[in-house]
């Protein structure tokens, strides 16, 4: 496990410098310059995510604890819920849709929505620590971006409604691939509908 904790530290920690280190940033931005403190702090990031994957996936087919049972209805429910965190984090990105111009910061609330619906499923420690640790630092991330924009003159933006309908649609297509190829739940030729599975899910455990 000391290669996962590793990995989720260091990629929490470059995540974490806004919240707790906004000043020594900006003084690293100016001495080095946007450009190669952007890329600096990718190849943190991407080193942390590899080696925080690389560390779960060890722990988690070796010597991992279940802390509970979860349902067996629980994956279907983290599946289709986390559509909502998907579309809110293309909505991140997609100029002049509702979405975040409302929320203001979607993908923040994306990672929140995206940890609580796995914690409501993950049962090993592993999972418990990662989903818990980025709950909290999604959190604190929250906190600070509505703290730094209570001290700027908020610009009303304008919505558009075919950048919302996109922002949506796009959501929804990476969602499918992420049911399709990652949480392997639509497969062509036998796809359930979730209220129908979930139904039986329960009715086979009472």
């Amino acid at each position: 496990m000391t290669i996962f904790i590793f990995g989720l530290i260091l990629f929490l920690s470059v995540h974490s410098i806004g919240i707790f280190a906004d000043q020594w940033r900006s003084i690293q931005v100016e001495r080095f310059g946007n450009r190669i403190y952007k890329t600096l702090y990718s190849l943190v990031s991407l080193a942390g995510l590899a080696v925080m994957t690389i560390g779960y996936k060890q722990h988690t087919h070796v010597a991992d604890i279940a802390i509970w049972s979860a349902p067996a209805w629980g994956w279907s429910f983290v599946v289709y819920s986390n559509l909502i965190p998907l579309i809110l984090l293309v909505a991140a990105y997609v100029p002049h849709n509702a979405i975040k111009i409302k929320l203001k910061d979607p993908m923040t609330i994306g990672i929140i929505i995206w940890a609580v619906t796995h914690l409501l499923y993950v049962t090993s420690l592993a999972g418990i620590v990662l989903f818990v640790s980025f709950l909290i630092w999604a959190i604190l991330e929250l906190m600070t971006c509505q703290k730094n924009r209570a001290s700027m003159r908020s610009k009303n933006e304008k919505v558009s409604i075919p950048m919302t309908f996109l922002t949506v649609v796009l959501g929804v297509g990476l969602w499918s691939l992420f049911a399709r190829y990652a949480y392997y739940l639509i497969v062509p030729g036998n796809t359930q509908s979730f209220f129908k599975y979930w139904f039986e899910s329960i009715k086979s455990t009472l």
